[in-house]
């Protein structure tokens, strides 16, 4: 980094990519509730809670930023052991519906807060990713200490009691997303490829209790096939999903835990997929912005509230967790981008927590704001990129084995 880059003073003691890392953890840590222990779904640039929103993927994540934290010495393992516990021990409390979690619940008081018109129930997806960062939680504190013993005690039942195949309504075909107790199919979305819930069906595969049969993955997740895409974009041919890839946390949620560099089925090898939607909008951004803006388009904030920008879905909008997400896919790319956000304006895109939500390097606008399902993925695979930690833990899981199994994967040595 050259020296008149002003992120060398703001982060100068251990690196830039070392004080990001942090920093963004930090989220879950410092910025989460002060009683429960849970975080906030969203905060303010410095560090202010918006309201009193959870998200459920976000308490995964969350599970998941205590084990890095604790792998890098910023928590003892006692200290990530005990927010890990709280954490769970009050979702215990929060009604599930055939085994699924809702969409948003209070920080304080766990009340369920709906997610929209007739969501108030289960969503499948968010489940998937609370249970991803509690199955490498319960990896991770596998030693006979008793209250090691007794956090994977706290984690079994909600690993054990979804009721995966009840979410195909019971027949052949695709999972669905949301059920109401009070409006029940009434959202009517199938979880189908390509997008983030790759892993819902690896884990609905992998179930004890109440495993999907593999049809429901290939005539549903995989469309009998028509997931898989084959064109090239930019120079690019990209394997799977919409045209130049879509957002960059569709290739990014599943990957937390998932490795994709040792996975392969009948539809794609997917250490390619992610490379490629990686590249794909890595290079539009610099077609668009130039070679030296920064790059990286995702589900984000924007000038007009939270949305999903893409190649397709272009509102100028840079979101830095596109990028910094991708390091295990793109090292080179991700540290120049990474500079770069940090040097923008002398540091304008620095918050209390990392950097903040989104930008626009074409019209100047900024969001004064974090959110927990942007942070995650940064801490997480930024680890992964480190170490492999989130990886080894969730790869070596047995539902996980047994998931990959039956749906015909096959792992590279």
């Amino acid at each position: 980094m050259k020296a008149d880059n002003p992120a060398t003073k703001l982060f100068s003691a251990t690196g830039l990519y070392s004080n990001i890392h942090r920093a963004t953890f930090d989220y879950f840590c410092s910025g989460a509730h002060q009683t429960t222990g849970l975080p906030f779904d969203r905060l303010t640039a410095e560090g202010k809670p918006i309201n009193d929103i959870v998200s459920i993927s976000g308490v995964g994540f969350g599970l998941m930023a205590v084990l890095v934290g604790a792998e890098q010495g910023w928590l003892s393992r006692e200290q990530a052991l005990e927010r890990a516990s709280l954490m769970v021990r009050l979702l215990s409390s929060v009604e599930r519906f055939h085994g699924a979690l809702p969409h948003f619940i209070h920080a304080q008081t766990l009340e369920i807060l709906p997610f929209g018109r007739r969501d108030d129930g289960a969503d499948l997806v968010e489940t998937t990713l609370f249970l991803q960062g509690l199955i490498c939680a319960r990896e991770y504190f596998a030693t006979d200490i008793a209250a090691e013993v007794d956090f994977r005690a706290l984690a079994e039942p909600f690993v054990q009691g979804v009721e995966w195949s009840w979410f195909t309504r019971r027949k052949p075909g695709p999972l669905y997303w949301h059920w109401s107790p009070n409006h029940h199919w009434a959202r009517n979305v199938p979880i189908t490829g390509w997008n983030e819930a790759l892993v819902t069906y690896v884990l609905a595969a992998g179930s004890e209790k109440h495993a999907i049969k593999p049809e429901s993955y290939h005539d549903g997740w995989a469309r009998s096939g028509e997931m898989v895409n084959g064109n090239s974009y930019l120079g690019t041919v990209l394997p799977l999903g919409e045209p130049f890839g879509g957002p960059l946390f569709l290739s990014q949620y599943s990957f937390c835990g998932l490795n994709p560099f040792e996975l392969r089925d009948r539809y794609c090898d997917y250490r390619q997929q992610v490379i490629a939607h990686a590249r794909i909008n890595h290079d539009y951004c610099k077609a668009q912005f130039g070679s030296e803006a920064p790059w990286g388009m995702s589900a984000c904030d924007g000038p007009k509230g939270y949305r999903a920008f893409s190649p397709t879905v272009d509102g100028g909008v840079i979101a830095p967790t596109a990028a910094l997400s991708s390091f295990a896919y793109l090292p080179d790319e991700a540290e120049d981008a990474l500079n770069s956000f940090a040097s923008h304006q002398s540091g304008a895109l620095i918050g209390k927590f990392g950097f903040i939500d989104a930008f626009s390097p074409v019209t100047g606008w900024a969001a004064r704001t974090h959110l927990a399902t942007n942070q995650g993925p940064i801490v997480a695979m930024m680890e992964n990129h480190r170490t492999g930690l989130l990886w080894r833990l969730f790869m070596q899981a047995p539902e996980v084995q047994r998931g990959l199994d039956r749906l015909g994967f096959e792992q590279a040595a």
